[in-house]
């Protein structure tokens, strides 16, 4: 029994290597892993494999929503208190993401942008942040260049965020067809509600009536499980969808 665990162990710790080759971490990961196979895999877990995933995404947007319902702008302005006492890149980082969610895109992007002169210029983090506010402000083609770099050379960095504002930013800029490639290969990848219900709104948009058909169906199966706190987290995309609905009905009549 004691080798059956120890090579569970090694098995894990082989993943996480394989994650880390992948993501493109340092190599010093491989020692930590295979020489601490145990304590080396807690470490990666929390430190590089948990950030980047979904679970802690979900909790972010749950976070965040709830402070931002309690509070609109307590973020903003401690981010700019932040920036103004200790003006660090970390700190204009925040205020930069701060002034984006406030819908300020311009400013948010003008911050960004100073960032990535900096040390943390290849942070990928600041990187999908400036991707953001590019389609924010309407710079669809630099918005483009920027997430496919950033794809790249970090493939396993928040990889279904990235591809739907990939495919937000090549919607906006008038590519029909890249659009449904990126989509499509969003659902097959992941198969989570919000890259349906995305690929859907888009769908609506773009007069593909079978593809929005296919999956209204899909999306409101989904959403009929739904219990009252799921429905609450996830309000303003709901709003959406049905909006999308009505414009289906409509374009039926």
């Amino acid at each position: 029994m004691p080798f059956v665990g120890l090579g569970l162990h090694f098995l894990v710790a082989i993943y996480f290597a394989v994650h880390a080759l992948r993501s493109g971490q340092g190599l010093y990961w491989l020692f930590i892993l295979f020489s601490f196979p145990i304590l080396g895999s807690v470490v990666y877990f929390l430190v590089i494999y948990l950030p980047n995933s979904r679970l802690e995404s979900d909790a972010r947007k749950a976070m965040a929503s709830a402070a931002k319902i309690l509070d609109p702008g307590r973020e903003l302005r401690e981010a700019q208190a932040a920036f103004e006492y200790t003006p660090s890149a970390q700190n204009q980082m925040r205020l930069a993401a701060a002034l984006l969610n406030a819908g300020q895109a311009a400013e948010a992007a003008q911050h960004y942008q100073a960032c990535l002169q900096g040390a943390l210029a290849a942070d990928p983090d600041i990187q999908l942040g400036a991707a953001r506010a590019q389609v924010a402000c309407g710079q669809f083609d630099a918005a483009i260049a920027r997430l496919r770099a950033l794809r790249d050379s970090r493939p396993d960095f928040r990889s279904e965020e990235l591809a739907l504002l990939l495919a937000q930013a090549l919607a906006s800029a008038g590519h029909k067809h890249e659009v449904l490639r990126e989509y499509e290969a969003a659902m097959a990848r992941f198969g989570s509600f919000q890259s349906k219900a995305e690929c859907f709104l888009w769908a609506v948009a773009a007069g593909e009536r079978e593809l929005a058909g296919r999956l209204q169906i899909e999306l409101q199966k989904t959403t009929d499980r739904w219990n009252r706190h799921t429905r609450q987290l996830n309000a303003d995309l709901l709003r959406r969808l049905n909006a999308g609905y009505a414009m289906i009905r409509q374009s039926a009549t």
